[in-house]
């Protein structure tokens, strides 16, 4: 496997063989997305300290996208974040997927690589959303095995995500955060904790968030994932089209508590704001993780609202 997070030219520390305990914090990122690609090639100091790609956007695609990300990496580490893996699925992993997610791998050297704990289709046919698991003994054996699978293919860990549920299956019988917690003690995956995702969900389904975020395996937390949901009464849906709210802001600093400290992504994929609005929500995050207060922000103008686009990534 070839070595990742190098400095360019090949300097610098190599984490291929890496456990997810044993991964670095990279400290404040952002989603690289193409409304900021004309500012990000204009900077001489991007601002972030990381980029997370999705995965799928740069498979078997070069053009201008590519070239992006090219120069970014040449001086900031990357982590690759899918959202078609479905671990969970009852469907054959795919082979040609897994390819494509190794090659672009081995060339881009990526910090680690992330998916979600989820399915995403049956029967060949995608949904394009990610669907919430049956919790069951039955179902953590078998993404147990397709976890393994995925990880001896790639070789490397793979860091899986908690989702954001609107439904729950009726024969659940396992917390989610026990499901997580004896998966990753049964396969050596690394967790991405997505503390709006958290939030979201205990809001949905009535369950306290801190008591979810207490109860996982703190040292196999390898990232953090910060969002804004929408309100749409009785339910929180996951939308990624705005700042986190203050009781996303708290999971998050308790979350960096208990794992003393990890890697921070700012995910914004709707209502996508100038470049600069989202190095200063990395500050924030930076404030918040110091023990400071906070100012809440800003609420949505309307119009922001009626552009949102409901994404579950």
């Amino acid at each position: 496997m070839s070595g990742v997070l190098r400095a360019p030219g090949g300097s610098g520390p190599d984490y291929s063989g890496a456990g997810p305990a044993q991964l670095p914090d990279l400290g404040y990122g952002v989603g690289l997305r193409s409304e900021h690609f004309g500012r990000l090639m204009s900077l001489e100091d991007p601002g972030a300290d990381w980029f997370e790609i999705i995965s799928e956007n740069f498979m078997r695609r070069r053009g201008r996208p590519r070239a992006v990300l090219d120069h970014l990496r040449a001086s900031r580490p990357i982590v690759m974040h899918g959202v078609s893996l479905g671990v969970g699925g009852a469907d054959p992993l795919d082979e040609a997927y897994l390819d494509a997610l190794a090659g672009l791998a081995k060339e881009i050297e990526p910090a680690w690589i992330s998916d979600h704990l989820c399915w995403t289709g049956i029967a060949g046919q995608t949904t394009h959303d990610l669907l919430p698991m049956p919790l069951t003994r039955e179902s953590l054996a078998h993404v147990t095995q397709r976890v393994r699978a995925v990880q001896r293919r790639l070789d490397r860990p793979l860091i899986l995500e908690n989702p954001s549920t609107y439904l729950e299956w009726a024969v659940s019988d396992i917390a989610e955060w026990d499901f997580l917690t004896e998966l990753v003690e049964a396969t050596g995956c690394g967790l991405l904790l997505d503390v709006n995702n958290v939030h979201v969900s205990a809001h949905n389904h009535g369950f306290d968030a801190e008591t979810y975020i207490r109860n996982l395996p703190h040292e196999m937390i390898v990232q953090i994932h910060l969002a804004g949901p929408k309100d749409c009464g009785d339910l929180l849906v996951d939308t990624h089209d705005g700042p986190p709210p203050d009781p996303v802001w708290r999971l998050y600093r308790l979350a960096q508590e208990l794992t003393g400290g990890v890697a921070t992504l700012l995910e914004w994929d709707a209502n996508i704001p100038p470049y600069e609005r989202l190095l200063a929500e990395l500050d924030k995050a930076r404030a918040v993780r110091r023990g400071e207060a906070v100012a809440p922000s800003a609420p949505e103008t309307a119009r922001e609202q009626a552009l949102s686009t409901p994404l579950a990534i």
